[in-house]
């Protein structure tokens, strides 16, 4: 397994993020853990999950599942960097209480330990603010987690789908306050969509946060769509099906996959392995729903990118070009 750190943390993590959000609404809980534990024997050591995973009327059911693997014991907690969420609505059917969401000093203290009674465990290496909260100031935020860092109860915090200017407010706020801030950003990154890399990458390098792309198959768009319905007859469904009623879409996604068959590689194994190429990446988060497809991921970690693949794919998922000149008319 190949390790780096977490931006400007001392904290060593895999270069692949195991991500739960399947675990619960359609892995159940003894696959899961057989997850869990097939990607701790591989050295997969980064976990990431939410609060709101499971949905609906199921919201926190993941984290208690993770929470179950936890307690079997076998040092499993201890192996693993645990990453959860906060913002979502935890609000039972009906409950009209104002302060089941978002970012005020009170839900999240009380979210974090609501979590911590899920997950089992007396702390959270990485507490995430799961959006931007516009009507909760920085200020009031950071109290909140200092006090929490203070407890023991989290040890480092972290931003998920942040803007450029969003990451630069908390850490500078935090800055003031002579608190670490943010040390990673949790973003909807991967070859068919690289709007990040104008200024969420560059925020973040600037911050020395850890980047953590999400969907790096782009909801199956680049994990080989086009070559299962030729082979399968099965058809794509959900924002793969909308994204490729799109003719200009399709044409990417069928040159991508032609590249690659020229390659002899896999699609989605090539997307994952070029996100581990990209400047300040620290690794994307897979979810995988089976045995199988955490194999599948895990092979993308010994994957080498030729520069010609690389250019390849750059012809055809060009990207903004690089900041700040990608503004520039």
């Amino acid at each position: 397994m190949k390790y780096t750190q977490l931006g400007r943390t001392g904290l060593k993590v895999s270069r692949l993020v195991l991500g739960t959000m399947n675990f619960g609404p359609q892995t159940d809980e003894p696959t899961s853990h057989a997850i869990l534990d097939s990607a701790i024997d591989a050295g997969l050591n980064f976990v990431d999950t939410a609060n709101v995973y499971g949905w609906g009327e199921n919201k926190g059911r993941t984290e208690e599942i993770l929470g179950s693997w936890f307690a079997q014991g076998g040092g499993r907690r201890e192996k693993t960097v645990l990453a959860t969420k906060v913002y979502g609505n935890m609000a039972a059917e009906g409950d009209p209480w104002p302060n089941h969401d978002r970012l005020s000093a009170l839900n999240i203290r009380r979210a974090v330990e609501a979590s911590l009674k899920r997950l089992r465990t007396d702390h959270i290496d990485l507490y995430q603010f799961h959006h931007v909260d516009r009507r909760t100031p920085f200020e009031e935020i950071w109290q909140a987690v200092d006090v929490l860092i203070q407890q023991g109860k989290v040890l480092y915090a972290g931003s998920s789908n942040f803007p450029g200017y969003k990451i630069a407010q908390a850490n500078e706020t935090a800055a003031r306050r002579g608190a670490v801030g943010l040390v990673s950003e949790q973003c909807l990154y991967n070859l068919a969509e690289r709007r990040a890399e104008m200024e969420v990458i560059p925020a973040a390098q600037e911050y020395g946060l850890g980047v953590i792309p999400w969907s790096p198959l782009h909801g199956g768009l680049l994990g080989g769509v086009l070559k299962k319905q030729a082979k399968n007859g099965r058809r794509a469904s959900g924002r793969s099906a909308d994204s490729l009623a799109n003719t200009a879409v399709r044409a990417q996604v069928q040159a991508y996959e032609d590249l690659l068959d020229k390659h002899g590689l896999e699609p989605g194994e090539t997307a994952l392995a070029w996100l581990l190429t990209r400047p300040g990446v620290t690794g994307p988060i897979v979810g995988p729903r089976t045995a199988e497809q955490l194999e599948s991921a895990l092979r993308a970690l010994e994957l080498e990118l030729s520069e010609e693949l690389l250019a390849g794919l750059d012809e055809i998922f060009p990207g903004p070009g690089p900041s700040p000149e990608a503004f520039a008319w």
